[in-house]
């Protein structure tokens, strides 16, 4: 883990912190002196990684499709330490499986779980956090995306599907944002070695249960939490974190920084406020 301490005293909310990447996150963000807000379904797993983290940490488990139990959450999170300063919408599910003999309820729960869950996670702290940062307290937001959200594989079209629409959403959310502060980060995982693969779901919805060797001879978890802490860290708006082709692909589809900016040059001169008046 890295000594350097970039987050002393911040507050940083993780989902689908009781394994993989959200796992290695709060181990790492806890080295640099960060709170942590710690939430996913399986509460002993969560309770764990908290063990493992040598800073104040809360846990509040609930299944991010609960919209209810997200209010509340998003509630406790906010009164715990007086606010959130960075939000990890890493919560997620993959999936193996061929288009042709997908079910419909599949792209479904990918679609529900991997984006829809995601953006109501955001829609919910975007507010607080505008404020903070309007008051002098900038944070910001990170989506956990994949290569797989930059480039369509094949057996995965659901989670491209859901990955895709997750970036495009982080983009535009990031160039609204930009008015007010608060940064808006997009990571790109390609193959990290985590339990993604065994728990990815197959055509009827069941779990996979095995894992494939590209994944298990990934980057390990550890490894990629330091690469994505440090480039949140130096305000990257797009964190590619991979090897080989998996990099080379990723590098191709590469946003330019300049694209970033023009966005946020439109938004500055008052695009927002006139498509308001327009309308």
């Amino acid at each position: 883990m890295s000594d350097t301490v970039d987050f002393a005293g911040e507050t940083v909310w993780i989902t689908g912190a009781s394994s993989g990447i959200g796992a290695s996150l709060a181990r790492e963000w806890a080295a640099r002196g960060a709170n942590l807000i710690l939430s996913g379904r399986d509460e002993a797993r969560l309770a764990e990684v908290a063990s493992e983290c040598d800073t104040d940490t809360l846990t509040l488990p609930f299944d991010v499709r609960d919209d209810s139990a997200l209010n509340a959450a998003i509630a406790q999170a906010i009164a715990w330490k007086g606010g959130v300063d960075h939000a990890v919408a890493n919560a997620g599910v993959s999936q193996r499986s061929r288009a042709l003999k997908t079910d419909m309820q599949v792209y479904r729960d990918v679609i529900d779980i991997d984006l829809t869950a995601q953006i109501a996670f955001s829609q919910g702290l975007i507010g607080h956090m505008a404020e903070r940062a309007e008051n002098g307290q900038p944070g910001g937001l990170t989506f956990i995306s994949s290569i797989a959200g930059k480039v369509g594989v094949p057996m995965r079209t659901a989670y491209c599907a859901a990955k895709f629409g997750l970036a495009g959403y982080a983009d535009a959310l990031r160039g609204e944002l930009s008015l007010n502060g608060v940064n808006v980060h997009v990571v790109y995982p390609g193959s990290v070695a985590t339990n993604v693969s065994r728990n990815a779901l197959t055509a009827d919805g069941s779990a996979r249960g095995r894992s494939d060797k590209v994944i298990d001879e990934g980057i390990p978890s550890n490894e990629a939490a330091q690469i994505m802490i440090d480039g949140i860290a130096a305000g990257k708006r797009e964190i590619i974190i991979a090897r080989g082709m998996e990099e080379q692909m990723g590098e191709m589809r590469r946003t330019p920084d300049a694209l970033f900016d023009q966005v946020a040059a439109m938004v500055a001169s008052g695009y927002m406020d006139r498509m308001e008046e327009d309308g």
